[in-house]
């Protein structure tokens, strides 16, 4: 796992060695263990290295083919580089290091593009053709690792994380309102913006090319997720033992590595099983969990922390295990560094991932996550409950976009922008949901589609959210995080799989739906109708009392502290006048809404966290001069 950036100059003039190095430096706490940069004609590359397989000098980058036609900068790994690479030798390729990266340049000298299809594995590079002149930046499949580019005048610029960008003098740190807007509807970006104007990132499954030449440049998708009905289904234990099966092999693949593996475990289903698998290979694994001070917690908070759940799995399967208790407070110390790391809040609360990729750090360069089952298996119906039935796609579109409205609502959007209403008015948030369909969206006559179609938004979404944040907070301590769910292999059989084998109580979701639409909030509360096939199959790894919980999400009990230890920094950060967001947001409409909470009439605690992770993203990238700036 490293970090990679770089330069691309249109105008054939030389890439300053100064330059690159600032911008490779600018990351090295994703590479600890070594940089190295290239540079040719117009172009320089740049890559900060943390050794996890082929831990020699061999292994090196940026790397050239024996040729030096082919020049990468990659950042992740490939779990099946060895067959690969027993595909390439058959072919005549020959090689000097045991890494990833020469097979992976190897197969891009020998198929080009088309060996995108072929990795199996978490990716993000950069390669530099110097015969035909051409840069060509690639993600993997699911967008495991990021990507961001910037055209600033005649440069091209690139970089594993945009404070890569912001190393280069062409390039400053500005606010993206529109990008702030659609933050502030989602908790998220669905498109290619970010909060930095003129950072954007490629999409995942996407790769962008780049000609020195006439500085033209086009990105192609060449992989998307296509979640189906299957036409002909087999039965629950065919399904199941495909899954097992399938699961297994994607575990085996992930611990793959010169340096030790450890492993997340949370008190859920899918940590859980992955710990499982892992501890029949590797004795004493290490295994890690982040547990929560509940003592001015309430109601379903109370049941946020697992540690009892996860020491119980840590007895039965032997490994070496370790936890952190957060307390009100926590959040507070670390939110200027967590700032710094990810650039951009995305998807809820995350500073307890935060800590959690410390504590695993203190024990090794890699460790194991169960991200990925939820939003591949169904893991949450009642997301999906509320968008069963419907009378065209537009309807579809209209009910689960307003769920999705995670912070402000429609209403609120105008009033709370008023201070910069006039650059953003043209945007349409539903256009921006309803755009992440473009590619997707087909005729549709059955629950099931509507269901497969939630899934694939979520995937798109929220999953690359999470993976965006668990890729920053692990870097910024030097820690590589692998997700065996998201195997190819496992993802292909998921996509595929009725839907019959995700959700429990659909046929009475589609009953209630269609003849007592009243009782239809019922469903809005199931959290234990998902993941029916994984169910199933973990309960030959984890105990009943997992397999047949509730779904709970990796929280702190904010809605509380925000109310109780945390209400003077909550107070002090957001309820005076000189905060640096009111650059952007109104005053007394910010005002107003922390109030519902800190009053106990709403619970806004993910628009406070929002707002909390924004005022300090605008002290830590905006100067003041800055704000003022983009603000008018």
């Amino acid at each position: 796992m490293c970090g990679i950036t770089g330069v691309l100059n249109f105008s054939g003039e030389a890439v300053s060695p100064a330059i690159l190095e600032r911008m490779t430096a600018s990351i090295a706490h994703r590479g600890p263990d070594g940089d190295g940069t290239f540079f040719d004609k117009g172009v320089g590359l740049g890559h900060r290295r943390l050794s996890i397989i082929d831990l020699s000098d061999a292994a090196s980058q940026p790397m050239a083919t024996s040729d030096n036609r082919f020049v990468i900068t990659y950042n992740g790994e490939l779990y099946n580089f060895l067959e690969l690479r027993k595909d390439l030798e058959a072919k005549g390729h020959r090689f000097r290091s045991r890494s990833d990266t020469e097979v992976l340049l190897a197969a891009w000298a020998e198929w080009g593009v088309e060996s995108l299809a072929r990795f199996n594995g978490m990716f993000a590079f950069a390669i530099w053709d110097r015969k035909t002149q051409q840069l060509t930046l690639a993600r993997d499949r699911y967008g495991i690792k990021p990507l961001y580019y910037s055209r600033k005048g005649r440069s091209f610029l690139f970089g594993s994380e945009v404070k890569a960008l912001l190393a280069h003098p062409a390039m400053q740190a500005e606010a993206d309102l529109e990008g702030l807007l659609e933050y502030m509807t989602f908790q998220n970006f669905f498109t290619d913006r970010t909060l930095f104007k003129d950072a954007k990132l490629l999409p995942a499954g996407s790769y962008m090319e780049i000609d020195a030449a006439t500085g033209s440049s086009h990105i192609e998708r060449y992989w998307d997720f296509a979640f189906e009905e299957p036409e002909h289904k087999a039965s629950i234990d065919e399904y199941a033992e495909e899954l097992d099966r399938l699961f297994t092999k994607a575990v085996s693949r992930n611990l793959i590595s010169d340096v030790p593996v450890g492993s997340y475990l949370s008190g859920g289903i899918d940590s859980g099983a992955v710990t499982a698998l892992a501890a029949r290979e590797i004795k004493d694994i290490r295994s890690f969990t982040v547990g929560f001070d509940l003592h001015s917690a309430s109601g379903l908070e109370l049941s946020m922390d697992e540690r009892s759940v996860a020491e119980h799995m840590s007895y039965l399967y032997k490994t070496e295990h370790y936890e952190m208790v957060l307390k009100a407070g926590d959040m507070e110390r670390a939110l200027p560094r967590m700032a710094w790391h990810i650039e951009e809040p995305r998807v809820g609360q995350s500073y307890p991932n935060f800590y959690a990729a410390q504590l695993a750090s203190k024990f090794g360069p890699v460790v194991l996550s169960g991200a990925g089952g939820d939003e591949l298996l169904g893991g949450y119906p009642w997301r999906y409950y509320r968008a069963v039935v419907n009378d065209d796609f537009e309807h579809y579109v209209d009910r689960y976009y307003s769920f999705w409205q995670r912070l402000i609502s429609n209403s609120e959007i105008k009033p709370l922008f008023a201070p910069v209403w006039n650059d953003v008015k043209h945007v349409w948030t539903r256009d921006i949901f309803r755009d992440v369909f473009k590619h997707h969206a087909s005729e549709l006559s059955r629950p099931e589609d509507y269901v497969n179609h939630s899934l694939y938004f979520e995937a798109k979404t929220f999953l690359h959210g999470l993976l965006l944040v668990e890729d920053k907070l692990s870097m910024a301590h030097g820690l590589e995080t692998r997700v065996p769910f998201l195997d190819n292999d496992l993802v292909d059989f998921a996509m595929r799989l009725p839907v019959s084998m995700k959700l429990g109580n659909l046929s009475d979701v589609i009953r209630v739906n269609e003849n007592e639409p009243d009782k239809a909030k019922q469903f809005f509360q199931k959290t234990k109708d998902g993941k029916l096939l994984m169910r199933k199959v973990m309960e030959r790894y984890v105990p009943p009392s997992v397999t047949g919980g509730e779904k709970k999400g990796f929280s702190a009990p904010d809605a509380s502290w925000f109310r109780g230890e945390s209400i003077d920094y909550v107070r002090d950060t957001l309820m005076g006048n000189n905060a640096a967001i009111f650059d952007f947001f109104d005053p007394k409409v910010v005002h107003a809404l922390v109030s519902e909470h800190l009053e106990g009439r709403e619970n806004r605690r993910l628009l406070i966290w929002s707002l909390l992770s924004l005022e300090q993203w605008c002290k830590t990238f905006l100067s003041s001069a800055q704000r003022v700036a983009t603000a008018q």
